[in-house]
C-alpha cells in the first residue's frame, strides 16, 4: 500500500481591494496638489522675502513682527484694517445667513403649495459664479443705469455711502449662499422623530415651544456645521467686495484677501512674504474662531 502523506493546504492570498483607492485617489491627489502643497508652501514664504521671480530670502519672524506690531509700517495698517473690515462683515453676515435658512426650510418643511419650486428658486443662485452675481447686482445697484433707479425710482446710491454699503454686501451674499444651508437644514427637519413632536402636542405645546424645545435640539449637529463652514467661508471673503463696492467707500469694505492679492499680484513689486504672513495670520483666527464655536455649541449633556 502506498503512504498516504498529508500535504499542507496552502492559503490563497486575497487580492488587495482596489477600488476604494480608485475612488478616493483622484480627490486625494487633487487635495494634495490644490490645497496641501501650497498652504505648505505658503507658510514657508511667510517666514522669507520673495517677489515671486527671485529665489526666496528667509527672514524669519520679521513679517509677522511688520504686520503685528511696526506702527511705522503701511502693511501694519493694511492688516489691522483688513482684519477689522472682515471682522465687520463675519459679524453681520453669519447670523443672517443661519437664520434666514433655517427660517426658510422650516416653512418649507410642512409642504405647502409649489414646495418643489420654492426650494429651486432658493436654491438656484448658489450655482451661479460669483462674478455672474456680481456683475448682475452692480446693475441693479447702479445709480447711472440702473432699472431700480431709472425706471422704479429706488435710490441706490448704497454702494458709496455706509452702513448701506455693508448691508449691501451682506444682502446680496445671503442671496447667493442661502441655498446650500438650505438644503442642509431640510434634510436634517425631515429626520426629526414624528414621536417627539405628536408628543410635545399632546402636552399641549405650541408652534414656538415645539419649534425650540423640540426641532432644534434634534438638529443641533447640523446647525454646528452650517455655523462653523458658513464662518470660514465669510472669512474667505474677497469676491463681492472687490466687484461691488471695490473696497469702499473710503476703504470701509476692504478686506483682507484684497490687501492679501494686491501685495501679491497687484501692480508693482510683489511682496509676497507679506502677503502669505497676512494670509497664516487669517487662518489662524479663523482656526481660533472655529474652535470657540465649537466649545460654545457642543453637546454639554
Amino acid at each position: 500500500m502506498e503512504a498516504i502523506t498529508d500535504k499542507p493546504q496552502t492559503k490563497k492570498r486575497k487580492k488587495p481591494n482596489l477600488w476604494p483607492i480608485l475612488f478616493v485617489g483622484p480627490h486625494l491627489l487633487l487635495f494634495l496638489i490644490f490645497f496641501l502643497a501650497p498652504s505648505i508652501f505658503g507658510i514657508y514664504i511667510s517666514f522669507t522675502k520673495w517677489n515671486l521671480f527671485t529665489s526666496p530670502e528667509f527672514v524669519g519672524m520679521d513679517n509677522f513682527r511688520t504686520i503685528l506690531f511696526d506702527e511705522n509700517s503701511s502693511f501694519y495698517d493694511q492688516f489691522y484694517t483688513g482684519m477689522k473690515n472682515t471682522f465687520i462683515f463675519v459679524l453681520i453676515s453669519v447670523p443672517f445667513s443661519i437664520i434666514v435658512p433655517l427660517l426658510i426650510a422650516t416653512a418649507l418643511s410642512v409642504k405647502p403649495r409649489l414646495n418643489r419650486l420654492f426650494q429651486s428658486l432658493f436654491y438656484l443662485p448658489s450655482l451661479f459664479a460669483i462674478s455672474a452675481v456680481m456683475i448682475v447686482w452692480n446693475f441693479l445697484l447702479s445709480v447711472t443705469y440702473g432699472p431700480l433707479e431709472n425706471y422704479f425710482g429706488i435710490s441706490t446710491n448704497m454702494l458709496d455711502n455706509q452702513p448701506y454699503a455693508w448691508i449691501s454686501l451682506v444682502l446680496v451674499t445671503i442671496w447667493w449662499t442661502i441655498g446650500g444651508n438650505m438644503v442642509i437644514y431640510l434634510a436634517a427637519l425631515n429626520g426629526v422623530p414624528k414621536d417627539l413632536i405628536e408628543a410635545a402636542e399632546l402636552d399641549g405645546a405650541g408652534i414656538f415651544n415645539k419649534f425650540f424645545r423640540v426641532t432644534l435640539p434634534s438638529i443641533k449637529y447640523q446647525i454646528l456645521f452650517t455655523t462653523v463652514m458658513t464662518t470660514i467661508a465669510q472669512f474667505n471673503v474677497y469676491g463681492q467686495p472687490l466687484m461691488l463696492t471695490g473696497g469702499g467707500p473710503n476703504n470701509s469694505t476692504e478686506v483682507l484677501l484684497m490687501y492679501i492679492q494686491r501685495n501679491a499680484f497687484g501692480s508693482g513689486m510683489s511682496i509676497a512674504g507679506i502677503s502669505s504672513a497676512m494670509a497664516v495670520m487669517l487662518g489662524i483666527c479663523i482656526m481660533i474662531v472655529s474652535a470657540i464655536q465649537f466649545f460654545l455649541l457642543r453637546d454639554r449633556d
